[in-house]
């Protein structure tokens, strides 16, 4: 039988772990990425047990507990044995699932478990050509702001590498004073995400990209590979200074993984009203869907 006790908080330390697990089995979904593990373990508490060498993963949050299997729904002797743990130690949302596939498998083999999808948490996918290059109609909006952004702010791009980082550092606290983050524990968990993201930069192989106006930086954006064809945008911040800067890191970012991916992850919009709207003015390709299963409707 499996146990909470048969699982050990996720760290630095087991970055070599989880390269081999995402070498086989890439995620599909960024809240699977090692990357959102470490840096947002603060509030998520991520933990893992390899199950029969299958990695599952348990997160704790306002003290609800759910169970998840990164290498898809996993086989079903494994599968039973999470959704028991779930059951017995889960919150009132104690299994999830990522991805349409995912969610096909789990229907088949426990058709008398409902599956519920969690919209707030559905990752939007773009295709990188059309970030890059805002083609038709249907972006003409933002490129108005573009070339608004463009005439009003000189600006250089810059690749974050170790030798920029403490500029990236301070542009960070900037932000924060600017939106509060103290204030906000949303804001302020986000805070730690992205400043444990900048002081293990290296060790996380991230890559990044930068705006200076007037020689200042002025916005950033933190990424990764997800897998082959797909990069994932961790963290995407501007300061006010120059309206329509947003837009501006937001079509570098393409224009720099142009030839290197051919779609872009941009995370949820965790069901902020503005954010999603945002997320949606550039038309996603499609969104890698994530489900939950409720405790007391577990059935195995």
């Amino acid at each position: 039988m499996l146990h909470l006790d048969d699982f050990q908080p996720v760290s630095l330390t087991d970055r070599d772990t989880f390269r081999r697990i995402q070498g086989k089995h890439p995620p599909v979904h960024s809240d699977n990425t090692f990357t959102n593990m470490v840096c947002w373990n603060h509030y998520a508490h991520y933990r893992y047990a390899l199950v029969e060498r299958t990695p599952v993963v348990a997160t704790t949050i306002d003290n609800e507990t759910s169970f998840r299997i990164l290498a898809g729904p996993g086989h079903r002797a494994i599968l039973k044995r999470v959704l028991s743990l779930a059951a017995r130690e889960g919150g009132e949302n104690a299994f999830h699932l990522f991805g349409e596939k995912a969610k096909e498998v789990f229907e088949r083999r426990f058709p008398s478990t409902p599956v519920y999808p969690d919209r707030d948490f559905f990752d939007y996918v773009y295709t990188t050509a059309e970030l890059a290059t805002l083609p038709g109609k249907k972006y003409l909006s933002i490129r108005r702001h573009l070339n608004r952004f463009r005439s009003n702010c000189l600006y250089d791009v810059e690749a974050i590498t170790a030798d920029n980082l403490a500029d990236v550092r301070e542009f960070l606290e900037k932000w924060c004073v600017w939106k509060e983050c103290d204030e906000n524990p949303v804001l302020g968990n986000e805070k730690g995400a992205v400043m444990f993201a900048m002081d293990h930069f290296c060790a996380l192989d991230l890559s990044g990209l930068l705006l200076r106006v007037d020689g200042q930086v002025s916005a950033m954006a933190i990424y990764e590979m997800l897998d082959r064809d797909t990069a994932v945008v961790h963290f995407e911040k501007a300061l006010p200074d120059c309206p329509g800067i947003y837009k501006g890191i937001n079509q570098e970012t393409a224009r720099t993984l142009f030839d290197e991916a051919r779609c872009i992850n941009r995370e949820s919009d965790l069901g902020v009203p503005g954010l999603r709207e945002a997320k949606l003015r550039y038309h996603p390709s499609h969104f890698v869907e994530v489900y939950y299963v409720k405790r007391d409707e577990i059935r195995v």
